[in-house]
């Protein structure tokens, strides 16, 4: 953000091999001797007891509290809770309190965020809609019988169909995230703050950056399809069955570092909206954060995906029913060798179930992203102590030290 000086990248590099002071214990104030030595006159085993208040008469001390006989005092209850000027506490996060913050600053602001979000899953899956009716070719039909070569062709014949019919799709869901993106980005980096924003100020904000952010997606898929490529390429060239174990390989390996780079790069488009960095240094910005954490990331990231995954079956499943009941498709038809023709009330009803899942899918995935962000640079950058200035807390100061 423009405005916070915590978002800025560290000309240094503050994470890097830096750590915290141990404190020593104090040596005893009497001068009698070293730390930790031990009187030679002990109690006999097993008769150990707090001290007494005998007589309670002039002269004696009163207990110690915590005792027995005095008031019980948190003197040993560990440091003061971490401020939370807004939808998380400025330390670093649990599992349960990213994705919390997320739902929470979502919450806060749903009619900026959902709103937003709504709108463009709206004008999505109306273009969606519209293709499939009247630009994308029939799917291709498959003959249950069919051996061999054609069993083959079929199976070809039907991929293609398939690619063909879900590459608009999948552009159009890939240009509404990044919008979705960049807005609820903005939102959370204000949420965590504890500061109001609104539609208009969200977007002013992340408009600059949408192009960018397009950029940076386009650049990771070329990767990612250049390495399954190169990965797969060599046995589909050699066209034998030595070639289709090597493709198999190839397919194998190229998923295991498509994997890799995928969490890798997962905060850079955080890194792009809030510091501001070009494509090529959000990418390695993200890779750094992400060194030495990379499990954990990875956890995260396949946490927050699965539970995406059950709330798309979940809300699927029923809308999927009722338009197959409205359209009055036979059930069958879905599952035979004919592809079944489907009319507007299919694909009205889906497309309705369609707008549910992403109008809370996009947002929430964006904001753990976002929040996954924060949560690195605390623990590596000690970004709190920042946030917290920015916030306006007392007692952060600029002399406040790092930790």
């Amino acid at each position: 953000m423009n405005d916070s000086p915590g978002w800025a990248s560290p000309g240094s590099a503050p994470s890097d091999g830096k750590e915290k002071a141990i404190p020593r214990p104090s040596d005893p104030q009497d001068g009698s001797g070293p730390t930790g030595q031990w009187s030679p006159e002990q109690p006999p085993p097993g008769q150990w007891s707090p001290p007494s208040n005998p007589g309670g008469g002039p002269g004696n001390r009163p207990p110690a509290p915590g005792w027995g006989g005095g008031p019980q005092r948190q003197g040993w209850a560990g440091p003061p809770p971490a401020a939370k000027p807004g939808v998380i506490p400025l330390r670093p996060l649990s599992l349960g309190e990213i994705l919390d913050g997320s739902v929470s600053a979502l919450r806060a602001h749903w009619r900026t965020a959902l709103g937003f979000s709504l709108t463009v899953s709206v004008v999505t899956q109306i273009a969606v809609i519209l293709m499939q009716r009247y630009l994308l070719p029939e799917p291709t039909s498959i003959d249950p019988n069919a051996t061999g070569a054609e069993a083959l062709r079929q199976t070809a014949d039907s991929a293609r169909s398939t690619l063909i019919s879900l590459a608009p799709a999948s552009l159009l869901s890939m240009i509404a995230t990044l919008f979705t993106a960049s807005v609820v980005t903005v939102i959370i980096s204000r949420s965590v703050l504890g500061r109001p924003t609104t539609l208009a100020d969200s977007w002013a904000e992340a408009r600059p950056r949408v192009l960018p952010l397009l950029g940076l997606t386009v650049l990771v898929a070329v990767i990612m399809a250049s390495i399954m490529a190169v990965g797969i390429g060599p046995g589909l060239l050699l066209g034998s069955e030595a070639g289709a174990a090597l493709a198999f390989l190839g397919f194998a390996a190229a998923c295991v570092v498509m994997l890799w780079l995928n969490v890798s790069f997962a905060l850079a488009a955080p890194a792009l909206m809030l510091e501001r960095q070009s494509i090529v240094a959000a990418l390695r910005r993200s890779a750094k954060l992400v060194r030495g954490a990379w499990w954990r990331t990875f956890g995260i990231l396949a946490l927050t995906y699965l539970l995406t995954f059950l709330l798309t079956f979940l809300v699927s499943i029923p809308f999927g029913i009722i338009a197959v009941i409205a359209d009055g498709t036979e059930v069958s038809d879905l599952f035979g060798g004919t592809a079944p023709s489907v009319g507007w009330p299919f694909l009205i009803v889906t497309g309705i179930g369609e707008v549910i899942v992403s109008t809370l899918i996009y947002p929430f995935v964006a904001g753990v992203m976002a929040l996954l962000y924060m949560d690195q640079r605390i623990r590596r950058e000690a970004l709190d102590l920042d946030l917290a200035r920015a916030a306006g807390l007392p007692g952060y100061g600029d002399n406040t030290p790092r930790s």
